[in-house]
């Protein structure tokens, strides 16, 4: 009787074949209690007709009938006399919607093993699933050593049953519930919670003496030294050494058991503690001094339990939100869109809203959470909730607890993953066990540790989640996302395509780059060549050393900066403000920085100004008139005026009257003979070296036929790469792919006050159109400011009917785009520029750091330095016809890198510029609801530039 009840169970363990599967006898259900939710289920066995149906049902029985009942699983062991291991007898079956291709995850449900999908679904495309079986095969082994001990069980699967960090309360009942039913489960399960985070893999490489055969023992050290993460050395182990991780055979026993390194002998240098230098940035947001060690010791110790500590005394502490949400950047940024779960069906389809893991094992865990809850107890850390039964007192309401705190959506001013206050206390003042609440417990006082925010942009608001989303398949297919779920390795970061291909016909929507992780112990990666901040490993807060990305996958090359002193205040207006701290002051947004303010420099209209002071305010830089006479200065910007260069600091021998783009720097001849002197515009954010126009290049002997990027010459001719059109001897028209349109010159004036050529060549220079024809006028700084210099200008119609635009500071027309002002330190783009052999630090390498953390294709970046010297950037949708759900989607682009910008997350500034970013100001477009018409298209508007140039659109995502 016990044979099927095994195998149903613990499907890894045992190597059974059983006879085809036949409906059960329905009166074995009488062996079950009337009206109870085994009764339901086991009538369900006599009705269903489909196989693959009874096979998943009978999957779940003992779920809902414990192995206790012996007469119901005896009668069903003579009626279904076994289970087929084929399918859902194969632990990996719960991962296949991991799988990136059809063809895999179709495979994999129809597979009876590993060893079966391994011809179609490749381990280094297919990462996701092969670490989710690895995990499951860990929780199958572990979880069997329960026995019959049906709640030990759940609380054991509970661990593995999401790809999160394992919770204390989730350790300690397991602890609870099995240690007297089952060491072995408790050592296993402890093992394997230790691994978060893991030691460092070569501690482990004395077990590889223990593997009988000596090809397995080789593999062992190779693994050990090459493979980082342990879904990687698992599933190396398994395939090299060809046996499954069985606990009596030596070497698993030393993997997976309780066994620790031996101490090395006194003569030997111990391993160095391991950084997290991701989690490290997070450390100085504490507001605890006791929380802010803790959150060092686990970012410094790799292998350190500090973390569990940690979780329990800093993971639900209101004080310390600011340092979660941080951390939970590092362990799950937020991305968009949500689909493909089977058990929280109602946050699918929602391809503009924010989530931190919205994937399979979440989906799995929220199912989990409702059966553990639905003993009557809530376990938290720091208390125990009774609940009545939440199978009949609000069921839908809990599920989407459950689901919230798993899948986690993120919230425009908010990144943590709390439901709103009211909701927490309708939901316990109508389901809580007020007969068995503690003394003073209340729901209001109980909600008030764990959901103590109730505005809905905030938190998350469980009503959203009642209901399905609106949207249907074709719908939701506007907006893609390529990198969710991740097809890459784990040693690459996946990113958008925008480079297009030569040949469209293999071209994907990502690619896969190698990259580095931000320490040993950090699973946090940035690409490979990129320049990362990251704090020292000694020294106090606010210090920092610039360190590459280099082709080991390692940080290398790390140049100290100079500390900042994160303990001095700015004094403003007799009030203190902290060092990171953003205000306002009149009509400038300031931040504090090591005890300076640093400001915008806007033009302010008081409000008791005079009626003639307004009549004359332009909102330019020191009131100068609104005349376009423009200048180039010496960092490569154009400005409107002489008036407004001198205002922004500019001395007249560092100006010269005209358009930046309309001279020549290769005139002077500044390259030496056998070098070809080649226009290179650029707009330099640093004054600390010189901002040439111009790059010296020799003609290269060979270029890498392996990297990708079309540049199209002046005559129309397109070339793999920038390198081969140089090679050709041609001059550069713009980069990506040539387009028709563009063939022919017609002057655009883009948002930085340059004309240029043609639409691709301001696409090419991340600079978005403002109108049709050379630059003549300059736009308004201020709301309050006339836009009498605009008048003249002919803008566009709006290509989107409805739409809410913006109009970009400077610029004269509106356009149907996110944008984000943002401050920023001119001290750190100065030091950042002497770490880099004084190379100077331009808009385009911001602009271009900036699109890696824009994951969706419709959307793409631009931006430019304002005439009052703010970085102005622009999320705008790239389709000819953009529709209402790709302009949201550019929105939440924009409100998520708004948040990271302002809460100074570790996934934003640690890369190199933006690491100099203070604060940003956002405004986001919308479409009128399609409930009833909108407003007739505005006379002088533009929703995206492509009422221009329709034909060059498809240029925008290839450059």
């Amino acid at each position: 009787m016990r044979v099927c009840f095994q195998i149903i169970t613990f499907f890894l363990a045992v190597n059974f074949h059983c006879q085809p599967l036949r409906a059960q006898d329905p009166s074995c259900c009488q062996h079950a209690v009337e009206l109870s939710p085994c009764k339901e289920a086991c009538d369900q066995l006599a009705t269903i007709k489909s196989e693959s149906r009874l096979k998943h049902l009978l999957q779940r029985l003992p779920s809902y009938c414990p192995e206790l009942m012996n007469e119901l699983w005896m009668c069903i062991n003579s009626t279904l006399p076994g289970v087929s291991r084929k399918s859902d007898g194969w632990v990996g079956l719960g991962c296949c919607e991991l799988a990136i291709s059809s063809e895999c995850r179709r495979e994999c449900r129809q597979a009876s093993s590993k060893n079966d999908i391994s011809k179609v679904c490749k381990k280094v495309t297919e990462n996701p699933l092969y670490g989710c079986i690895t995990k499951n095969e860990m929780g199958s082994l572990c979880c069997s050593y329960s026995g019959r001990h049906t709640t030990c069980r759940e609380y054991c699967q509970a661990i593995f049953r999401t790809d999160s960090t394992p919770t204390v309360s989730q350790i300690n009942a397991v602890k609870e519930y099995c240690q007297s039913h089952s060491a072995q489960l408790l050592s296993c399960v402890d093992n394997f919670t230790k691994s978060y985070p893991i030691r460092s893999p070569i501690d482990s490489l004395y077990c590889c003496d223990r593997a009988e055969a000596t090809h397995c023992q080789e593999a062992c050290r190779r693994i050990l030294r090459t493979m980082s993460t342990e879904h990687e050395i698992m599933e190396g182990l398994i395939d090299e050494c060809g046996s499954q991780p069985l606990p009596q055979e030596p070497m698993w026993q030393c993997f997976l058991g309780s066994a620790h390194p031996p101490s090395p002998p006194e003569e030997e240098t111990p391993h160095p503690a391991k950084m997290d230098c991701a989690k490290l940035h997070c450390c100085s947001k504490a507001n605890t001094s006791l929380c802010r060690d803790m959150c060092q010791e686990i970012s410094t110790n790799w292998g350190s339990q500090t973390w569990q500590d940690f979780d329990q005394l800093c993971e639900y502490n209101p004080v310390e939100t600011e340092l979660i949400n941080c951390l939970a950047d590092v362990r799950e940024p937020c991305q968009l869109g949500c689909k493909d779960l089977a058990y929280c069906t109602n946050f699918n389809n929602r391809p503009t809203e924010l989530f931190r893991s919205c994937n399979v094992q979440s989906d799995q865990g929220a199912m989990n959470d409702i059966k553990l809850w639905s003993n009557g107890t809530i376990k938290m850390p720091f208390m125990n909730i009774p609940v009545l039964d939440i199978r009949k007192c609000l069921p839908d309401m809990w599920k989407a607890v459950a689901c919230s705190l798993q899948i986690k959506p993120c919230h425009s001013k908010s990144r943590g993953s709390v439901i709103c206050k009211s909701d927490c206390v309708d939901i316990l003042t109508q389901c809580g066990d007020m007969k068995r609440f503690h003394e003073g417990q209340t729901p209001e006082r109980i909600c008030e540790l764990l959901s103590p925010i109730d505005d809905p942009e905030r938190c998350i608001p469980l009503h959203r989640y009642l209901t399905p989303s609106s949207l249907g398949d074709s719908i939701v297919e506007e907006v893609l996302h390529p990198c969710n779920p991740n097809p890459c390795p784990s040693n690459h970061l996946c990113q958008v395509n925008r480079k297009g291909c030569l040949d469209e016909l293999s071209c994907q929507p990502h690619l896969c780059v190698p990259g580095c992780k931000l320490g040993e112990a950090s699973e946090f990666l940035v690409q490979q060549d990129a320049r990362i901040q990251v704090p020292t490993r000694t020294g106090p807060s606010g210090c920092h050393e610039v360190c590459s990305c280099g082709p080991s996958g390692r940080l290398e090359n790390c140049l100290e900066m100079p500390c900042v002193d994160t303990n001095k205040p700015c004094i403003v207006g007799g009030q203190r403000k902290s060092h990171g701290t953003s205000f306002r002051m009149d009509c400038h947004t300031c931040s504090c920085f090591a005890g300076d303010a640093i400001c915008s420099a806007r033009e302010c209209l008081s409000y008791d100004s005079s009626d003639q002071d307004r009549r004359h305010f332009t909102g330019l830089p020191c009131g100068c008139p609104d005349r376009f006479v423009p200048v180039c200065a010496s960092n490569g910007r154009t400005y409107p005026s002489a008036c407004v260069a001198r205002c922004m600091g500019f001395k007249d021998h560092q100006f010269v009257f005209g358009l930046c783009r309309l001279s020549n720097p290769c005139a002077g001849k500044p390259c030496q003979r056998n070098q070809r002197c080649i226009p290179k515009y650029r707009v330099c954010l640093s004054d600390w070296s010189d901002c040439p126009q111009h790059e010296c290049v020799g003609r290269p002997a060979a270029c890498d036929k392996n990297s990708v990027e079309p540049a199209c010459d002046t005559d129309g001719l397109l070339h793999a790469s920038l390198c081969q059109l140089q090679q050709a001897g041609k001059n550069l028209a713009y980069m990506g792919h040539c387009q028709d349109a563009c063939r022919k010159p017609r002057q655009v004036c883009g948002h930085n006050g340059e004309t240029y050529n043609t639409v691709c060549e301001a696409f090419s220079d991340r600079v978005a159109v403002d109108y049709e024809g050379p630059c003549h006028a300059v736009g308004a700084m201020s709301d309050v400011a006339p836009d009498s210099a605009c008048s003249v200008i002919p803008c566009p119609a709006l290509s989107i009917p409805g739409c809410q635009p913006v109009t970009p500071p400077g610029a004269c027309c509106p356009i149907c785009a996110s944008m984000l002002q943002i401050l920023w330190n001119k001290e750190q783009m100065n030091t950042f520029s002497k770490l880099n052999k004084n190379q100077p630090v331009t808009v385009h390498d911001v602009l271009q750091v900036l699109r890696l953390h824009v994951s969706v294709p419709q959307c793409d970046v631009f931006g430019y330095l304002s005439i009052d010297h703010q970085l102005v950037v622009l999320i705008a949708p790239v389709e000819q016809q953009p529709t209402p759900l790709q302009i949201e989607a550019c929105s939440k682009e924009a409100e998520k890198i708004d948040s990271l910008i302002n809460y100074a997350s570790p996934t934003l500034v640690s890369h190199v510029p933006l690491s100099a970013f203070l604060n940003s100001e956002i405004q986001t477009s919308s479409i009128h609801s399609s409930g009833g018409p909108g407003p007739s298209p505005l006379p002088p508007g533009l929703c995206f530039l492509l009422g221009l140039l329709m034909a060059a659109a498809s240029v925008l995502q290839q450059v």
